[in-house]
């Protein structure tokens, strides 16, 4: 029997996944053909969807940008009639596209999304799953379980980069009748896009992780704080919890042993700061998300007073592996003090976005070029914004540097959770400053005076720059004050605030400097454009006067055209239909 897979985590849903699989049940059925019709979760491959898999015993085909138009020739041709479409095929064994993309990825917290249908447990169980937990249960005790942990190196991929054994072994030492486990599932960061799509392509995966911790630390509660703009990740995280349930994987004395066990979700509604732990402990007690002073850290005193562990998705997926393949296996991926892979959301100006898992250790430029393709459109790499709001930006002169927790907070960015924005000689490194701080201000929650009031004088400046209004003395305040803001805050979010703006006048001052000589190198900010048309190259024809919304160009048939700055609103159509150079920008 032949198999076909849909891609349909949200990225393959929105480019249309949900139509192609309905019109494909639809023909199946009209045919009364014999074929196992599935859902599948994010392959990775977000540029090339809505993917396909159709599988059989001879090979495995992948289908890419598919269409509902092309469901029944797909159908006809290669189910009934056993003829491959080859011109819509990129992966198969004849085919070979897409393997420069997969070629340097080691996939442990991705190895079941794509491949298995996350509504169904058993197609977790038929690969291993729960495996992990019974051999925990059956033949380690509680600091067993963290010595493994702790051997393998996993450190917390939520962004901090905390040793998890460590986290586990202090939660474990505390002594207290209640204990408690949460998965922050509260992925905040513009570009990222990692956690959302293990949640919907291998929840079971997370869910045993977090079983796993909570025997090691002795809590029989958990919690999983998952936004609530993660709707498909939400279904399937409650099918997932109702399928353990029903298997009696949760809840009281699960697989025999003495261990009992169960797991919650709380929607949060979108505060970037209950990313932060004590923020996130005090929104699921119902209360505004606010930080508190640590200590206590939530491992001694967390949830409604309790030891509380909180780990991120990504680091939960790890842990079932580890278990199964051993500590070493883990350990002998990745650099001395960053073992094991990362998670990697591409996005921004990069040819092939998507997810990947890469061991630590790997290159930036291997990820962009060897994995990403390149720049999209044959553009020149300027830049990677790296862990988003609360990260900064590395220069191309430094895509030979390592994917190393310490290695990128040497540069002044942090890992972060895992976005990786890339920026090509388009993007105006200001601007983009000012895109992240203005994130961080809205999110700030006010406790502190300096992220409160602080992030907004920067805005400020940052605004003014790119309207043209700087101040000669701009740079170094933004220096001075960030400075600041990072040394007085309670919490992360204020903390790395200004990481974004640093770490670009950093690398990239003379971009800051031309702004205050009322230009921007790469054309962006409106403010400090000038739109001109050259008597040399002008011929007349009209093309630039058509396109021009505000009426600011003048001139007839085959004569100079003029265009008044006072009515120019720098809205670039002139100087993009033009042909002749005409039009030039300055």
């Amino acid at each position: 029997m032949k198999k076909i897979k849909v891609g349909m985590g949200t990225c393959g849903v929105s480019a249309g996944g949900e139509q192609i699989f309905n019109e494909m049940k639809r023909v199946i059925t009209a045919n009364h053909l014999d074929i196992e019709l599935s859902e599948t979760g994010c392959m990775g491959m977000c540029y090339e969807e809505p993917l396909i898999e159709v599988q059989d015993d001879a090979d495995n085909f992948l289908y890419a940008k598919m269409s509902v138009d092309k469901v029944g020739r797909l159908i006809d041709e290669h189910i009934v009639h056993d003829h491959p479409v080859n011109k819509w095929i990129v992966r198969s064994k004849e085919h070979s596209e897409e393997d420069s993309f997969l070629k340097k990825q080691v996939r442990i917290v991705l190895r079941n999304c794509g491949e298995i249908n996350p509504n169904s447990i058993d197609e977790y169980i038929a690969l291993g799953g729960y495996d992990a937990v019974q051999q925990v249960l059956n033949n380690h005790s509680r600091l067993d379980v963290i010595d493994i942990i702790s051997k393998s190196g996993l450190r917390g991929r939520g962004g901090g980069g905390f040793p998890t054994g460590l986290k586990w072994r202090i939660t474990h030492d505390v002594e207290s009748d209640k204990k408690y486990i949460i998965c922050n599932a509260d992925e905040g960061d513009p570009g990222a896009f990692m956690d959302r799509s293990v949640l919907e392509g291998d929840p079971h995966s997370v869910l045993e992780g977090m079983m796993i911790g909570a025997y090691a630390i002795g809590a029989d509660v958990g919690i999983i704080y998952a936004r609530a703009e993660y709707p498909l990740a939400i279904k399937r995280l409650k099918n997932a919890l109702s399928q353990c349930r029903s298997k009696g994987f949760l809840g009281r004395n699960i697989f025999g042993s003495k261990f009992s066990f169960d797991i919650n979700i709380k929607e949060g509604a979108g505060a970037f700061v209950c990313g932060e732990e004590t923020a996130l402990i005090a929104s699921v007690e119902g209360r505004r998300g606010i930080p508190r002073i640590r200590p206590p850290f939530p491992s001694q005193q967390g949830l409604w007073g309790k030891p509380t562990n909180i780990n991120n998705v990504e680091t939960f997926a790890n842990v079932p592996w580890i278990i199964l393949n051993g500590w070493e296996a883990y350990a002998s991926l990745g650099t001395e003090k960053s073992k094991g892979t990362k998670v990697f959301a591409l996005a921004g100006k990069i040819r092939r976005s998507g997810l990947v898992e890469v061991p630590m250790g790997i290159t930036i430029n291997e990820i962009i070029y060897d994995i990403g393709g390149g720049i999209k459109n044959n553009g020149k790499f300027k830049a990677v914004q790296m862990g988003g709001p609360s990260g900064g930006c590395i220069p191309a002169s430094m895509g030979d540097l390592k994917i190393d927790y310490d290695e990128i907070t040497k540069t002044g960015a942090i890992m972060g959770s895992g976005g990786l924005i890339v920026l090509d000689d388009s993007t105006c490194m200001v601007d983009l400053a000012k895109y992240f701080l203005n994130f961080t201000q809205l999110e700030s929650c006010g406790k502190c005076t300096f992220c409160r009031i602080g992030t907004k004088r920067m805005l400020e400046v940052l605004e003014r720059m790119t309207d043209g209004r700087g101040r000669s003395s701009d740079i170094m305040f933004l220096e001075d004050l960030g400075s600041k803001i990072k040394r007085a805050s309670l919490c992360g979010l204020g903390q790395t605030a200004p990481n974004p703006v640093l770490t670009t006048i950093k690398y990239f001052r003379e971009e800051y400097e031309a702004h205050l000589n009322q230009k921007c190198p790469a054309h962006l900010c409106s403010s400090l454009i000038t739109y001109s048309i050259s008597e040399e190259n002008c011929k007349g024809c009209l093309l630039c006067k058509k396109a021009c919304s505000s009426g600011a160009i003048s001139g007839s048939k085959k004569t100079l055209h003029v265009i008044d700055q006072a009515l120019c609103n720098k809205c670039g159509k002139c100087y993009e239909v033009c042909n002749l150079d005409a039009v030039i920008r300055l």
